[in-house]
């Protein structure tokens, strides 16, 4: 009996996995959007940092972001980052999902106010992630 219940969740575990796998394909950055998002890289984790630490930001916005920095430095993944764009794409989708609730929470004006990096590398952040730019924020250059 045992052994039936361990095989079914094992099926369980690979059939979510590759269903997890199948929907990265669909969703994942297309482009230079990838590229646009190893550049800000430096920047974000100084950004996930900054907003976690700061003890005015809601105790649920800094247990999400620290529970994300965690993720991002455990080496064990959803998905390997050996294997190519859907290595990367998951962390990029969760970290842009985190992103998202804490703009929800906190506003933009909190994320911009914590940003270290350039004007072009916050408004790359807002069109990687899919966030509105503060309509002070320079436009990005055309290219």
């Amino acid at each position: 009996m045992w052994k039936d219940v361990l095989i079914g969740l094992a099926a369980a575990v690979v059939v979510s996995w590759l269903a997890l796998v199948v929907a990265l394909l669909l969703v994942r950055p297309k482009g230079n959007l990838l590229r646009e998002a190893l550049r800000i890289l430096p920047d974000l984790i100084r950004l996930l940092k900054n907003l976690a630490t700061d003890s005015s930001q809601p105790r649920g916005v800094r247990i999400r972001l620290g529970l994300l920095m965690a993720y991002l430095a455990f080496p064990i993944d959803l998905i390997p980052d050996f294997i190519p764009i859907l290595g990367y794409a998951d962390d990029a989708i969760i970290v842009t999902a985190v992103l998202r609730s804490v703009v929800r929470r906190v506003g933009l004006e909190a994320v911009r106010a914590h940003w270290p990096g350039t004007d072009d590398g916050f408004n790359a952040l807002c069109k990687a992630t899919g966030l509105t730019p503060h309509p002070t924020d320079p436009a990005p250059p055309a290219t």
